[in-house]
């Protein structure tokens, strides 16, 4: 894209008339004649206004400077004028002023000989400047200083010093200014540092030459500026961080020696006293301040930034003192490890390792190497181990720099280790680099920072030095990329890996074809297998990481992986839930088109992958074959490449039977993979347009044109096929999917109706007044979003198909809308807003509201304006005057009955609609200032009168029960009581007593009040329910702050400069109203939608040019902490409810700061809620706790706030101190505030919870990287430990148990070890050890097992067998007295945990079952373990006739139990089981039965015999274990249970299936007893159906029966688990039931089944539909070729398996001789219902119902299903009438259709007008039922004329 250059500003200097008549007076002194010459010259460009003439005079002016000989030395008065001038408008201009330049560029041409007085005219004109300037003009001041030195490069040091050295004390004292102003200061500041430096860097010899004249006092008050910015720390960090490199350049620069330099900055660095004999006296003095030990850590910090800066370190000898400086500098950077708080000033560490790290690797390879740092830095000393420790500890850290300066300083450390070895040596044979690559290796994966440094490795090494210790990297990292966290980080390894090792193996001995294979080998195999076989959900991001930069190393690859293959047969579909080898094509061929590897060109693509593939995978079962596969066809290198008409026949396929999905992930991906294809067209229709007028070829012009006319109709198709899916009763997907679409057709074509000469493709033409009016129908979805696309697609639709133009028709939509906007259901005030939206783009809609609501005045041109409203403008504001009208009369109604208004006229409607019309205006552009002006003026006092009406009861304690639903008569009555009596609770009496209503005093004249029920207007019924009224309140107040949130946010503001919309005093006012609303409002959804309107207004204050707006927040601020502080049990604060909106208060005012701030609100918001939460001296009993309850939830919102970031980081460890103090507090509201605060923290420091696993290390950290973060919390952990585990005594027998225990060993479990980790540390791990050991005695079951897996991270490597010694030594030697089973237990789950961490077997019987897991069952020696083992456990309790009763007896027989089962199922020995079976402890059955199922699904799945397990079936069948027992014997083959045998009796195959009949309907209850049962008997039936020709009727009568049960399976009542089974059942029976030409179960029991086939595949769980699609898999191939000859087998998606599912039907039908039956049950199921009064009730129950939005319509389109039978069954009209159907039935059927229609007809025609609208459920049902009678007639009408014919 090219990008214009901007202009550059030019603007003409204009002085006032007094400074213009003094310079004319020194320009025309006396003087030479050249003088005289020039002073004209300068004295004419300020008398001309055009700033070019002036730029073309003053280089005239510079040509006659440069020209001056030397004899003018000294200059008369005349030339200092003349310089006086230029240097006095040059300081005056702006930087980026052309005429500047030009001055600037004429001054920089003087003599040498004046240069010097030039510069003391610049300096002359800056200290008039600063002196005389205010602070507004410091950035003008600063930039005039560095241009300055452009001008004169040499020798204006001096002044430019002191100027700076001015300027930076008049900026320094500019911070007492406001917090908002203080970004623009801390900028202005920077650059004053910046320009210093500039200017010092420029005079380096002129500054030493010139210290002892006035210049040292210069310097010195410069480098007080600098001393005063990095020990304040209400700087921000960029300029301290300057600062500290503009310190060590002044000392550079006086001290003009590199060494002596690096002795004053070591002096600073060690806060050394010492006087130094080098360095002046002065500068001593002036850096006294740093050398205080209580300056702030950070200083050394910037010092050390500084020194790495500006110190020389590249190309030159360093000397001693450099080299000690350069020593001294990390270990100052690792002292500050443990004292950093803030994530960005961790940033500054890491960039300053950095820094240190490319410092000393150059000194390193410099020609005379440093032998100290040589020495220091070489791999195994101390500096480099303690650098590994730093870098272990913040690699996974939460800000993406630190970890990227963190892996950039670990490669630096190998560099510098290679670099320090002399001689050098081999780095893959180095001992330390092996050793370190083994450290990485062996640490967990999902470290993120172990993958950047095993890439470094990669670079330094090699990938084949990796693959060498582990060959299976590969594959592991492949696994890895299913997780969304790691994929980048191992995408961005795999690449480092098979790049190099491309390189590797191209650079050594063998033939390309050779190593070639050997990379596939390693690279693309793994790859096929994981796609292939892993999940989808697995491998989602392999196509964003790794596949595609795969193909960029080596696009050969790309054939290999297509012959790999298609190798394996095409329709293998992997393992379950896989993409299969259909989908890894799909996947490979995608990326490889998109990379630009595959060109489609030349029908390359479509030889490569046949279209019949391509066809099957746009309609693959799974979602991602399709994203990957219309990815495929849609996606290209080049933009403009041409659509060829493969790929439109398959989008064609695609789109019909795709527009229904429910995953928001497909639609997503749909919409954007669409887009790339419309995309291409429109810019290749561009090309082929530009080209048919160009090309002379006729023959390529005609090809082109016929591309045209393709293109043409296939975008006519696409726009249809989406608007004939917005029918009546479209599922929600269909229609989003659809308009997505259509609006993305509308922006990148149009519907206009337009010329082809202006348009391309006009699609206008095509689009009709249905089309039209199926969108409208869409506003009335339940779905906001549905609403929002069709509003938008409604104003792009030609105006004549839309019918807005006729008065009629407006005038009845603008009255729908204003009743909707009345209406007591919420979201019919969202339709209202979204049809009034459209409306006010039409001209004459003020007349149409004229005729609505007559009364009212239409707005008028203001007079004054030059400009012309527009109608949009004219019409909101009509609009919203008449709602506002409304308004104010309704609120008055509600005044005197909110029941009244809640039921007959809510206000929230009327508002919203005010707010929504105001959205779409341009507010910074109005006309009718004036008339806005009054509108702003009455409406925002008509919502605080509103606000005011409904806050009784938002603001009561218990909004949500205010007032009863109860239809008694006194209770009723009573409702306008109650509103009278019940006020909103300004207090906290809670903490000591609760408020009661007296009843007793509840007398109301039962005709003052309203009553449960009334008349709306018109004489209309209404009833009152609690949620009615409730929701009036709450939605009103929620409108109120949205309303006035968008007008103080989106209108201008009024001033004395601008007449704006809304002034400072009604912003503030609204700004008191959400005060008083969030910190009284006790309803939640009141507070937190008044938090989003507040949020818009301090953003809005922040952005504000008026500094009274801008000091609001932090005066809030200031005040509600103060009413925090000082709350008590009467303070009208709200301490429940979490405080309710208060929180949210104080975070909308502590997130309004600039982020260039310093932060300062926040620093103060947090030490004030801090020390108020960890307060302890509650003297005033439970009211004194309300201040530390407020903190609590405050804290706890202000540490979820998103918006804080990082900056919140630095007190996490006071808050958590606060939790785990507050835990001990005797109050239970603190308690409750602090474990609320506790689990905040807990998300916030360890990440949120990314697996069901609560111990996953996914939210754990290393002990040494937790304490690094968090210093603080060492002290006190270890110190609240040591107190708490003074109450762990288990010896008494008495259970004690400290507060806060839990919440520490909760801590403390969550850190784990890492090999990483070494002994030595500044904060010893082991000091926890004593403690957490003492709390394995306590008495609490929870407690010891939390301090065996708190104990697992503080024991070293080194110290486990130590450790474990300790453990051992404190067990009771023989049991007795003193021997507790607690202390016992505790100290051998601790042992076990530290065995199991650190990979050490913990038991015999884990060794036994290892050895059975992989040992060969011939082993005699194993074999002979395995026998003396059972034999072991057959003498045990385990097989005894009754278990002993002692506690934990029955844990104890399931773990012999667990080890004696994989024993024993490992062999032929089933004996051990069958004892198992018959145990009477459940559990230990349970086990045994669960183990056996899981053995038999696994024999089943990989296909091996089953061997001794069948032996125990008779027992598993007398079991009480029915579950379990069903669940197997559904698993193993019939013929091992046939005959079926009870033991006693044997029973024939009928008479089974008669017993599991009876048994599954007795079970119905229970869903898996019910599931297993009737897999059981679908087994049976196959059995029948397939051995026996002839069924007898008995065995049909129980066939029916089994028919009827898994028909009642499918319907949408049943549990989704009954419902999957059914359909696995379906599945599995489709062979030989479904489609056998047989017909074995006869035809209604066949079509029964094949109902239920259809009822899955339209069921609403996506998981449901997607089973019962398998059925296609089953189909016999020859029926499917019958069909679909160009489709490949396999499965294919829910919609196209019930199209194919019809269609085979009707095949099988004609292949049964039954047509005219089967007709007559497809015309059945087409009509469907036919009885109009059944939903009678429901509809009246769905208006009773506030929030019913009746059926949500999520898949199941009864439309589409009508057409698709009515298709099918048009096509059996021939063979059926051929087939002599019975007349009599088709007279029948005519009929019931012909009733049907006109019911319809009726009921539609009793319907209000604009029924869509005011009546959606009804008419959208009757619709579809009209739909479906017409399709029977039409039936009817097409048979009887083939009849006839």
């Amino acid at each position: 894209m090219v990008v214009k250059k901007k202009t550059a500003k030019i603007e003409a200097v204009i002085l006032d008339s007094a400074k213009l008549e003094s310079v004319r007076t020194s320009l025309t002194a006396d003087g030479d004649a050249e003088v005289q010459q020039l002073a004209q010259t300068v004295l004419e460009s300020l008398s001309l206004s055009d700033p070019v003439q002036q730029i073309q005079l003053v280089k005239k002016a510079g040509g006659m400077l440069e020209k001056l000989p030397e004899e003018y030395s000294p200059p008369e008065p005349l030339l200092l004028a003349c310089l006086d001038t230029l240097s006095m408008i040059y300081t005056s201009l702006q930087a980026k002023n052309a005429l500047k330049r030009a001055i600037g560029s004429a001054l920089g041409s003087v003599p040498t000989w004046l240069q010097e007085q030039t510069s003391v005219c610049l300096s002359s004109c800056l200290s008039d400047c600063l002196g005389s300037s205010s602070s507004e003009c410091y950035a003008h001041i600063t930039d005039t200083i560095t241009s300055c030195l452009d001008v004169l490069p040499v020798g204006t040091s001096s002044g430019n010093l002191s100027s700076d050295n001015q300027l930076c004390r008049s900026l320094f004292r500019g911070l007492s200014g406001q917090h908002v102003a203080q970004a623009q200061l801390m900028h202005e500041c920077l650059a004053a540092v910046k320009a210093s430096m500039l200017v010092m860097q420029r005079s380096q010899k002129h500054i030493y030459d010139s210290l002892q004249s006035n210049l040292q006092q210069t310097l010195s008050g410069l480098l007080d500026c600098y001393t005063c910015i990095l020990t304040n720390e209400e700087f921000v960090q960029a300029v301290q961080s300057t600062a500290g490199m503009a310190v060590v350049l002044l000392i550079r620069s006086v001290l003009a020696n590199e060494e002596a330099a690096a002795v004053q900055v070591s002096r600073l660095l060690r806060c050394s006293v010492e006087e130094d004999d080098c360095a002046p006296l002065w500068l001593s003095h002036s850096c006294a301040v740093l050398l205080q030990t209580g300056r702030l850590p950070t200083s050394a910090l910037y010092l050390c930034h500084g020194a790495l800066a500006m110190l020389s370190w590249r190309g030159r000898t360093v000397g001693h003192d450099c080299e000690e400086l350069l020593l001294l500098i990390p270990e100052v950077l690792l002292s500050l490890d443990t004292s950093v708080k803030e994530s960005s000033t961790a940033m500054v560490v890491a960039r300053v390792f950095m820094l240190w790290s490319g410092a000393s690797l150059d000194c390193l390879q410099g020609e005379n190497c440093p032998p100290l740092l040589r020495g220091a830095v070489r791999g195994g000393a101390t500096l480099p181990r303690r650098l590994l420790e730093h870098v272990y500890a913040h690699w996974d850290h939460p800000l993406d720099g630190v970890r990227h300066q963190t892996r950039s300083l670990f490669r630096n450390l190998l560099l510098l280790h290679q670099a320090s070895m002399d001689p050098p040596a081999d780095s893959s044979t180095d001992p330390y680099i092996t050793s370190l690559a083994c450290s990485l290796l062996e640490l967990e994966w999902h470290m993120r920072g172990k993958y950047g440094s095993l890439a470094c490795l990669v670079e330094q090494l090699g990938a084949q030095y990796l693959l060498a210790l582990d060959a299976g990297l590969p594959s592991r990292l492949l696994g890895l990329m299913g997780d969304q966290t790691l994929a980048p980080y191992a995408g961005e390894l795999l690449e480092k890996l098979f790049v190099s090792h491309k390189t590797q193996l191209s650079a050594g001995e063998g033939t390309e074809e050779r190593w070639m294979e050997t990379w596939h080998q390693t690279w693309v195999r793994p790859l096929m297998e994981v796609l292939c076989q892993a999940k989808l959900e697995q491998t989602t991001y392999i196509m964003d990481y790794f596949l595609p930069r795969l193909l960029r190393c080596n696009p050969a690859s790309l054939g290999h992986m297509v012959r790999a293959l298609q190798e394996k047969a095409s329709c293998a579909e992997g393992a379950q839930g896989s993409r299969g080898t259909v989908g890894a094509l799909m996947t490979c061929m995608r990326a490889a088109r998109a990379q630009g590897v595959l060109q489609p060109m030349e029908e390359s693509l479509w030889a490569l992958v046949p279209l019949p593939l391509l066809r099957h995978a746009l309609v693959h079962k799974h979602d991602q074959v399709r994203m990957d596969t219309l990815g495929l066809v849609c996606e290209s290198h080049r933009s403009t490449e041409t659509v060829s008409w493969q790929e439109m026949d398959l989008t064609r396929h695609f789109l019909p039977r795709n527009l229904n999905s429910q995953s928001p992930g497909v639609r997503q991906q749909t919409v954007g993979l669409l887009k790339k294809l419309l995309c291409r067209l429109k810019d290749s229709a561009q090309l082929l347009q530009k080209r048919v007028g160009q090309e002379r070829d006729l023959g390529q012009r005609d090809r082109d044109q016929q591309t045209l006319h393709m293109y043409k109709e296939f975008l006519w198709w696409f726009s249809e096929t989406l608007f004939q899916a917005l029918v009546p009763g479209s599922a929600f997907s269909t229609c989003l999917l659809a308009l997505q679409l259509l609006v993305l057709v509308s922006d990148l074509f149009t519907f206009s109706t337009g010329t082809r000469a202006v348009y391309l493709f006009v699609l206008g033409e095509h689009v009709s007044e249905d089309h039209a009016e199926a969108v409208l129908h869409c506003l009335t979805s339940n779905f906001l979003e549905v609403k929002q696309l069709a509003s938008t697609l409604l104003r792009r639709l030609p105006t004549p198909v839309v019918h807005l133009r006729d008065s009629d028709r407006l005038q009845s939509l603008l009255k729908v809308a204003l009743d909707l906007s009345t209406s007591t259901r919420p979201f019919d005030s969202v339709t209202a807003a979204h049809i009034l939206n459209l409306l006010l783009h039409q001209p004459h809609f003020q007349k149409a509201l004229l005729h609505c609501i007559p009364f009212q005045l239409l707005p008028t041109r203001d007079p004054q304006a030059s400009d012309e409203p527009s109608a949009l403008e004219m019409n909101t504001l009509a609009l919203v005057q008449v709602l506002m009208k409304c308004l104010r009369d309704e609120v008055i109604k509600a005044e005197l009955s909110l029941l009244q208004a809640a039921a007959a006229c809510p206000l929230y409607g009327r508002l919203h609609c005010i707010t929504v019309a105001l959205q779409q205006l341009d507010t910074q552009s109005l006309v009718l200032t004036s008339q806005w002006q009054g509108v702003v003026s009455e409406l925002i006092p008509v919502c605080y009168r509103m606000s005011d009406v409904v806050a009784p009861v938002v603001q009561s304690s218990s909004p949500e029960g205010l007032i009863p639903m109860d239809a008694d008569s006194d209770m009723s009555a009573a409702l306008q009581h109650i509103l009278h009596e019940i006020q909103p609770r300004h207090t906290n009496d809670f903490f000591t007593s609760a408020w009661r209503l007296d009843t007793n005093t509840v007398k109301v004249d039962q005709q003052s009040g309203p009553t449960h029920t009334g008349e709306r207007r018109g004489g209309e019924r209404y009833r009152v329910t609690a949620q009615m009224v409730l929701v009036c309140c709450w939605r009103s107040m929620k409108e109120v702050c949205m309303l006035l949130g968008e007008v103080c946010q989106s209108f201008p503001l009024h001033s004395p400069t601008k007449n704006g919309l809304i002034t400072e005093e009604q912003v503030e006012g609204v700004g008191q109203y959400f005060r008083e609303q969030l910190l009284q409002s006790r309803h939640r959804g009141a507070f937190e939608l008044a938090y989003v309107g507040f949020v818009g207004l301090t953003d809005m204050l922040c952005r504000s040019g008026s500094q009274k707006l801008q000091q609001l927040p932090s005066h809030w601020l200031r005040e509600v902490l103060g009413e925090v502080r000082s709350s008590d049990r009467s303070s009208k604060l709200c301490a429940t409810r979490r405080s309710a909106g208060i929180p949210f208060y104080i975070q909308a005012l502590v997130s309004s700061e600039p982020k260039s701030s310093s932060r300062s609100l926040l620093k103060m918001t947090m030490k004030e809620l801090t020390a108020l939460a960890m307060q302890t001296d509650n003297m005033d009993g439970d009211g004194g706790a309300v201040p530390q309850v407020h903190a609590l939830n405050i804290l706890r919102a202000l540490y979820r706030d998103t918006r804080l970031g990082e900056n919140i980081i630095p007190f996490v460890a006071e808050g958590l101190q606060a939790a785990v103090l507050g835990f001990t507090s005797p109050i239970w509201a603190v308690r409750n505030s602090s474990t609320l605060l506790f689990s905040t923290l807990i998300t916030r420091i360890f990440g949120v919870k990314k697996g069901r696993d609560e111990h996953s290390k996914k939210n754990r950290m290393t002990g040494r990287e937790f304490f690094t973060r968090f210093p603080a919390l060492y002290p006190f952990l270890l110190t609240q430990l040591e107190e708490a585990v003074g109450s762990v005594n288990s010896d008494s027998g008495e259970v004690k148990l400290h507060p806060s225990l839990f919440l520490l060993l909760l801590v403390l479990g969550r850190l784990y070890p890492s090999p990483m980790d070494g002994s030595a540390s500044p904060l010893c791990l082991a000091a926890f050890v004593p403690f957490i050991i003492r709390c394995g005695r306590s008495a609490v079951y929870r407690t010891r097992e939390m301090a065996a897996r708190a104990l697992v991270p503080f024991v070293q490597v080194p110290l486990v067998p130590a450790t474990i010694q300790t453990l051992l030594e404190g067990l009771p030697l023989h049991p007795g007295p003193g021997a507790q089973q607690n202390h016992i237990h505790g100290t051998l789950l601790q042992g076990m945990c530290v065995y199991y961490q650190y990979s050490l077997l913990i038991s015999i019987g884990f060794i036994i079952i290892c050895m059975c897991a992989v040992a060969c069952l011939t082993d005699s020696a194993l074999d002979e373990l395995r026998q003396k083992t059972l034999a072991l456990l057959m003498d045990t309790e385990l097989v005894a006739a009754s278990p002993p009763p002692d506690p934990g007896s029955v844990q104890y027989l399931r773990s012999l139990a667990r080890v004696g089962v994989r024993v024993g199922m490992a062999g032929p020995q089933a004996a051990f089981l069958a004892c198992l079976l018959r145990c009477p402890v459940y559990e230990v059955r349970e086990l045994a039965l669960d183990e056996a199922l899981r053995r038999l699904q696994r024999a089943e799945q990989e296909g091996h015999g089953r061997g001794g397990l069948l032996k125990i079936f008779v027992h598993i069948q007398r079991s009480s274990s029915v579950c379990q027992a069903l669940q197997i014997l559904s698993i193993v083959p019939l013929r091992s249970l046939l005959p079926w045998s009870d033991g006693e009796v044997t029973l024939s195959d009928l008479d089974a299936l008669q017993h599991n009949l009876k048994l599954a309907q007795i079970h119905t209850h229970s869903v898996e007893l019910f599931c297993a049962s009737l897999r059981l008997c679908s087994r049976l039936v196959v059995h029948l159906a397939e051995n026996q020709q002839d069924l007898s009727p008995a065995a049909v009568a129980h066939l029916g029966l089994w028919a009827a049960l898994v028909k009642q399976s499918c319907g949408e009542e049943q549990p989704t688990e009954v419902k999957l089974m059914a359909a696995e059942v379906l599945v599995r029976v489709t062979k030989s039931l479904l489609t056998s030409t047989g017909l074995p179960l006869g035809l209604p029991h066949t079509l029964e089944l094949w109902q239920s086939l259809f009822t899955l595949l339209q069921d609403e769980e996506q998981d449901v539909r997607a089973r019962a699609s398998d059925y296609v898999c089953s189909v016999p191939a020859d029926l499917l070729n019958h069909l679909h000859k160009d489709v490949a087998p396999g499965a294919v998606c829910p919609p196209v398996a019930l199209q194919l599912g019809v269609a085979l039907l009707c095949h099988l039908l004609q292949v049964w001789d039954r047509v005219g039956d089967g007709v007559t049950a497809l015309i059945e199921w087409l009509l469907g219902d036919s009885q109009m009064g059944a939903h009678t009730k429901e509809t009246e129950l769905y208006e009773d119902f506030l929030f019913e939005k009746g059926d949500l319509n999520l898949w199941v389109e009864p439309f589409q299903w009508a057409r698709l039978l009515h298709m099918h069954i048009s096509a059996l009209v021939q063979p059926m009438v051929t087939d002599g159907f019975r007349r009599s039935e088709l007279l029948r059927l005519s009929s019931l259709a012909r009733e049907q229609a006109r019911a319809c007809k009726r009921s539609l025609g009793a319907l209000p007008p604009l029924p869509q609208f005011s009546n959606t459920v009804e008419h959208s049902r009757l619709t579809v039922q009209a739909e479906r009678a017409k399709l029977g007639l039409d039936w009817y009408l097409t048979s009887k004329a083939h009849s006839v014919n």
